[in-house]
């Protein structure tokens, strides 16, 4: 098992849950010995579920509320000591593993130099199949846009549209930066299929014109 397989079957959660079959569980049990992320994940999520057992199992004796007429609404009840404390308990515990692990851990992997996959797009020819991106399933990825600059255009924009052929976002993009390649990180997007970049030039008068589009298959490995 590779960390993209333990990632796409949820592998953390199941483990926690006890929901891998046995193969599953050697597989996962062998990949998290040489995985420091995955480690990680089984690390925290078990100190977090921990954590919240031990909240939950406190007396509720302890927790006894002050005799008090019933309210008259129901979302009154969650401010009753017997049901507030342990929820403010919770609460803590969960900022406290976001403030002290799972930050400082995006932190550390924002921080690390990685390779992004890539495909280079030149509006201007638009060739017989779509060049392909293979990309990591909720990553980014690059495209090195080469637009075909017009001295009539103060200014360009980039729009991507989905597989469905819906306008996903827009990116404007001065003259300047258009005489060289152009390098667009995409956020990570939800599905594969055939995408499309759309350049339009804008003027000093008129709306933007579309000087070029062309398509490209994204692929998850």
């Amino acid at each position: 098992m590779d960390h993209n397989q333990a990632v796409r079957m949820k592998a953390t959660e199941r483990y926690l849950l006890n929901e891998l079959d046995p193969e599953q569980l050697d597989q996962f049990e062998e990949h998290m010995f040489d995985c420091p992320e995955c480690a990680l994940d089984v690390r925290t999520a078990a100190m977090f579920l921990e954590q919240g057992k031990a909240v939950l199992s406190e007396p509720a004796e302890r927790l006894a509320p002050v005799a008090r007429p019933a309210p008259t609404s129901s979302w009154a009840a969650w401010l009753r000591p017997a049901f507030a404390l342990p929820v403010l308990a919770l609460l803590l515990v969960a900022l406290g593993y976001q403030s002290f692990v799972a930050i400082p851990a995006i932190r550390r992997a924002s921080s690390q130099p990685t390779i992004l996959p890539f495909a280079t797009l030149t509006v201007a020819t638009r060739s017989a199949s779509a060049p392909v991106v293979q990309a990591e399933s909720g990553r980014p990825f690059m495209l090195l846009l080469n637009i075909p600059a017009e001295a009539r255009f103060s200014s360009y924009l980039v729009d991507l549209y989905d597989p469905s052929g819906r306008l996903q976002w827009s990116l404007p993009v001065s003259a300047e930066a258009a005489n060289d390649t152009v390098p667009l990180r995409i956020p990570a997007v939800g599905e594969p299929g055939i995408y499309s970049l759309s350049v339009r030039g804008v003027g000093p008068g008129g709306p933007p014109a579309e000087i070029g589009r062309q398509p490209f298959e994204l692929r998850f490995q």
